[in-house]
């Protein structure tokens, strides 16, 4: 039943937790996080990991096409890429509906930057993980393309089974984790940290060995580890995965992509990172949930899921799904729920055009589940 669950995660771009059970040896359990989790552009995650002192390639960023255009001067590169950003991957095989194709373009023609930005900004980018319509974009990154000798994969991530932060790394990046994972299993390497001590010289060391790197490049990749696992802890992240750490012909170590997941319940102490959330790219329901902390995440169904309990939630959308249904959406009031959450809960779900409740059947109190259909509740 979950793997049903999964395949809809999939469909509409939810984050799941399945790469990190495979890399970690556990069982492969699925779970789904509400997007209102903060989510960063590629350029704000390169920020933060420039102010760690981690490599990454120069990078301007910019609102309009003069902009752009002015920053690739800037940049005085050999040859520039130009990228999109909006929160969706597979943005390099995307469309615009200006009819320019992809949204990741590299040159060599500072002027062409601007061309392409003129095209980009203002216009909407479809790609397979964004809505119908796609996603406006409003800000470009311009950046210096640098060549890669060599991809590695390599994450900082928590793990419950060791009761805190694990190394997990592969010489083989570039692709897919998950797919390393299962044909090549012996390729992943993982080390412990002790959260107490933090990254050990032997361990960087090490890692970077089993990534790969040689001479003078092992000990640049185990300073690139370390500064990592000093930006994990610095903003409260629960995992920081570069994919690729890539060596250059000239003998760099550079995080060349990032993505960075944080601990919500660090927001009171991580301010300017969340004051980076960019909400316009949210579904407005799911924002609407976020105000009254409740987990919501639309689906594509007609049989809307409201329960206390995330566990719960998704074995009653895997019923659901056994018996031919199809989810409308996961709602899970969560622990402590107190009235007015109850209350907006089902504002939420009643104001969907999908739904209808007949009046004259009453909602029932059940300590279980309860789903509404399109034309009655029931438990």
């Amino acid at each position: 039943m979950a793997a049903s669950m999964a395949s809809q995660a999939a469909a509409r771009g939810l984050r799941t937790a399945t790469s990190k059970h495979i890399l970690l040896d556990k069982p492969k359990y699925t779970w789904l996080s509400p997007r209102r989790w903060l989510n960063l552009q590629e350029y704000q995650s390169k920020k933060l990991m420039q102010e760690s002192g981690v490599a990454v390639q120069r990078f301007y960023v910019a609102d309009t096409a003069s902009e752009a255009l002015e920053a690739a001067k800037r940049l005085n590169a050999k040859e520039i890429v130009l990228k999109a950003q909006i929160l969706a991957g597979g943005r390099g095989k995307g469309v615009f509906d200006s009819g320019l194709k992809g949204g990741v373009h590299l040159t060599k023609d500072p002027a062409v930057v601007g061309e392409l930005a003129n095209k980009m900004l203002g216009f909407n980018l479809t790609t397979k993980q964004t809505p119908k319509d796609g996603v406006k974009v409003k800000t470009v990154m311009v950046a210096e393309a640098l060549d890669i000798t060599r991809e590695t994969y390599f994450a900082i991530l928590m793990d419950r089974a060791c009761n805190g932060p694990v190394m997990v790394g592969s010489p083989q990046g570039g692709m897919d984790i998950e797919e390393v994972a299962a044909s090549s299993p012996e390729l992943i390497f993982k080390e412990v940290i002790d959260i107490f001590k933090g990254v050990q010289d032997d361990q960087a060391l090490r890692m970077a060995a089993n990534l790969g790197f040689k001479g003078p490049l092992q000990r640049q990749a185990a300073d690139q580890i370390k500064r990592l696992y000093d930006l994990f802890l610095k903003v409260d992240a629960t995992q920081v995965e570069v994919n690729p750490l890539g060596e250059t012909p000239q003998g760099q170590v550079v995080c060349f992509d990032a993505k960075i997941s944080f601990d919500d319940n660090a927001e009171f102490r991580q301010k300017d990172v969340f004051a980076m959330d960019d909400m316009t790219e949210s579904d407005p329901t799911e924002m609407e949930a976020a105000k009254w902390d409740l987990k919501y995440i639309g689906l594509d169904g007609n049989i809307a899921c409201f329960v206390n309990g995330a566990g719960l939630a998704m074995a009653t959308c895997d019923i659901i799904d056994l018996h031919g249904g199809k989810p409308a959406n996961f709602l899970d009031l969560g622990g402590g729920v107190k009235e007015r959450q109850v209350y907006e809960a089902f504002k939420l779900l009643t104001a969907d055009p999908k739904f209808t409740i007949s009046p004259s059947v009453p909602v029932p109190r059940h300590e279980g589940s309860t789903t509404i259909t399109d034309s009655h509740v029931q438990c």
